[in-house]
């Protein structure tokens, strides 16, 4: 029978010490939040699927890249999707996806707040059913 050490040991143990953990990155969960909406989204209103996309803003990037992308127009703190749609005087709804357990970063918040500044309406969902309720009740305000 193996010892208890030697049940236990997940590989970073035995390079990073006893107290290492390994725990499961809140940007994947993230991730496939956004997917399952995004997923909906199509399914639902394929003739706007064009209308709703993601700004790739996480994710892990050399320094290179990152300084490429900058230059391109990347800004920290923009929210996960945008959808392009006019309602009324809101030419479109932002939108932030956000598990249990996460909160909007100092950045996005001051996003969040010159974008609402500007007219535009900024909403963070949790869940699927969150973004179902929040996407179809922007979709049903009048054109004006």
């Amino acid at each position: 029978m193996k010892s208890k050490e030697a049940k236990s040991s997940n590989g970073w143990t035995d390079i990073f010490g006893a107290e290492a953990k390994v725990r499961r990155r809140p940007r994947a969960l993230e991730h496939t939040l956004q997917s399952r909406c995004v997923r909906w989204f199509r399914l639902k209103f394929s003739n706007r699927r064009h209308n709703l996309f993601a700004v790739p803003n996480g994710g892990y990037r050399t320094k290179t890249t990152a300084a490429l992308m900058k230059d391109e127009g990347q800004l920290s703190g923009v929210s996960d999707l945008i959808l392009l749609v006019r309602k009324g005087t809101c030419g479109a709804l932002l939108l932030e996806a956000k598990v249990k357990g996460n909160y909007q970063s100092p950045t996005q918040k001051q996003w969040q707040t010159l974008i609402e500044a500007d007219g535009y309406e900024y909403r963070i969902f949790h869940t699927l059913e969150e973004f179902i309720e929040i996407v179809t009740e922007y979709l049903s305000r009048p054109d004006e």
